[in-house]
């Protein structure tokens, strides 16, 4: 389904198990407006915020149709169909629109990060990659030089 149009039919719930159930095209936008309160009615007026369940359906009327059927289950099926996939009723949505902390390998980093004790025989004005010898550097540079011809037999 991957480049395909998805359309989801998801489950809101309230700390106090109050349901929502809905359908969208886009289950991490709909997730934020109900995390934030910005759809007027039921979900705003009882705090109905996090995501405990939803499937993926590729046609939108499929995806309304199994909206409908869910929304027509009694309660008890419906808390049933979440614990069978969330039984601890984790928001599925709790990381999503936080903000995004830049996760930098620490050999991608400003030299001016560099810890001299990690290397101690590695001058920082060197151009010869950290942590190899001489030798190192040139079996290093030959492996991945665009330019190396290929050797036949």
């Amino acid at each position: 389904m991957s480049g395909e149009k998805r359309y989801y039919v998801y489950v809101m719930a309230s700390r106090s198990l109050n349901l929502y159930t809905g359908v969208t095209s886009n289950i991490y936008r709909r997730s934020l407006q109900h995390k934030n309160g910005e759809i007027d009615g039921f979900t705003k007026k009882y705090n109905i915020n996090r995501l405990v369940y939803y499937e993926v359906f590729e046609h939108i009327g499929n995806a309304i149709a199994r909206e409908k059927q869910v929304k027509a289950w009694t309660r008890t099926k419906r808390l049933a169909l979440i614990k069978s996939i969330n039984p601890t009723w984790q928001d599925l949505a709790e990381d999503w629109g936080g903000k995004a902390e830049l996760q930098i390998p620490r050999f991608a980093r400003d030299d001016n990060f560099l810890d001299k004790s990690e290397f101690p025989n590695q001058s920082l004005t060197s151009d010869k990659p950290l942590g190899l010898e001489n030798k190192d550097v040139a079996a290093a540079e030959s492996e991945i030089s665009p330019h190396s011809k290929s050797k036949t037999a």
